[in-house]
């Protein structure tokens, strides 16, 4: 009897204060905070070493012959950097700022440099946990039957994913690229148009494919700039660099058929810094590139298109690194790492959540320009739950010393976060109410 009249008074007293609870707004107010901080320049930039270009890859076979720009206010557009080239960009990785340009937006061939894309499907279904690097994939007869760069897969033959990474990454594997998009789309058709619609999620006007692969076909164009974006977002996933940073390697190495593989790109092998990212070569495109060097924390972008021959196409791709490592410098602020703010949710899984930076805010500028110091504002916008990691929370805000913004980043949480259910929410009213943490006023 004494037990029924205590969960009685006890109801009594707990059922007002979760129905108190729910009708109180679970958004937490939070005011914006300045943060000020200095940073030192650092300036400690290599000298590059020369190329060799013994081996290239070649896209031709006998039966098959956005988004808002982000420019710095003095990139250069000095043709004499790449003389030769029919068009070229140079862009800092991190911030997306334009270095250099030529004729960026011009609509050209750009052959296996087309396979960044594909590339950028499969680690995609990879992290998405759709297939698996040990998944085996079998060569149909349309992809055995691809002719120009290739690892000589024959009708039938079985490759793990990961291998055929490599042969695309490396070699340029025209048939190795097919199989791929047979085994995550059934088709290659199919597989163009989650391509294309790729192109089209990243805000890119200047690009269309017709194939997988590269291969000269009317109607398949994209850009210095395009392929810049392409290559930025392809970097975005740090694995792909394991397979294009490797300068030789080797396919089916314990049977009779061992194949060497030679990474097309030489500069991974002779440029400081260099790791990637593809080579490209067809009768319509010429020689192309998208190059990607990083020395400190300045990572390059370099394409160049439309270039006489592979001797050529390095150069010009080196004079731009080379320009950019001289001339600029980056200044990382914050890193997808760094907590910059704390925020307490009542009725979360999660009684207190972290914010952090959805990409790294950094600073591009001349080696020239004066240290400046910079505060940041914090700007909750959102937190109405469920969170999940990439969701915008908020952001931040980065400003000069005259008040004037300079950066904006999106802000995410660090964890998955849900609401309380009924049930977890009765458990911790009461044992709020049992520790002395529930407030009835």
């Amino acid at each position: 009897m004494k037990k029924t009249v205590l969960l009685i008074m006890l109801s009594i007293l707990v059922i007002p204060c979760i129905v108190k609870a729910e009708e109180a707004n679970s958004n937490t107010e939070i005011k914006e905070e300045n943060i000020t901080e200095n940073r030192e320049d650092s300036t400690n930039i290599e000298e590059d070493s020369t190329t060799d270009t013994n081996v290239e890859d070649n896209n031709t076979t006998e039966n098959n012959n956005i988004t808002e720009e982000n420019t710095t206010s003095d990139n250069t557009t000095d043709t004499s950097l790449i003389p030769n080239a029919v068009s070229g960009i140079l862009m800092d990785a991190t911030t997306g700022e334009i270095i250099f340009e030529k004729n960026k937006d011009e609509q050209v061939a750009v052959a296996s440099m087309t396979k960044m894309v594909a590339q950028i499907i499969i680690l995609e279904n990879i992290e998405a946990g759709k297939i698996k690097w040990i998944d085996i994939v079998t060569a149909s007869e349309n992809a055995s039957g691809m002719g120009g760069s290739q690892i000589y897969l024959t009708t039938g033959e079985e490759m793990t994913v990961e291998d055929m990474m490599k042969g695309i990454s490396m070699a340029s594997a025209n048939d190795a690229t097919v199989a791929m998009a047979e085994f995550i789309a059934g088709t290659e058709v199919e597989f163009v148009e989650m391509m294309n619609k790729k192109v089209k999620e990243l805000g890119l006007k200047n690009t269309h494919f017709k194939n997988c692969t590269g291969l000269d076909e009317e109607g398949h164009y994209s850009s210095a700039y395009d392929m810049a974006i392409i290559a930025r977002e392809l970097l975005k996933h740090e694995k792909i660099l394991e397979f294009s940073g490797v300068y030789e390697d080797y396919l089916r190495e314990d049977t009779d058929n061992k194949f060497w593989l030679v990474n097309t790109n030489k500069l991974v092998r002779f440029y400081e810094g260099a790791d990637g990212l593809k080579t490209g070569h067809t009768d319509a495109a010429k020689y192309c590139l998208a190059a990607t060097a990083k020395r400190d924390d300045l990572r390059l972008i370099a394409i160049v298109l439309g270039e006489e021959n592979s001797q050529i196409r390095n150069s010009e791709t080196m004079s731009l690194l080379d320009y950019g490592f001289n001339n600029y410098k980056i200044e990382i602020l914050k890193t997808t790492d760094d907590i910059v703010k704390e925020i307490s949710l009542d009725k979360a899984t999660s009684s207190k959540i972290s914010l952090v930076p959805l990409n790294d805010i950094a600073i591009l500028s001349k080696k020239s320009a004066d240290t400046k110091k910079y505060t940041y504002d914090i700007k909750i916008t959102n937190n109405n739950l469920p969170l999940k990691i990439g969701d915008e929370v908020g952001k931040i805000i980065v400003k000069d010393s005259d008040n004037k913004k300079v950066k904006e980043e999106i802000l995410t949480v660090t964890e998955n976060v849900d609401k309380l259910n009924f049930l977890e929410l009765f458990g911790k009213t009461l044992t709020d109410m049992m520790v002395g943490n529930m407030n009835f006023v």
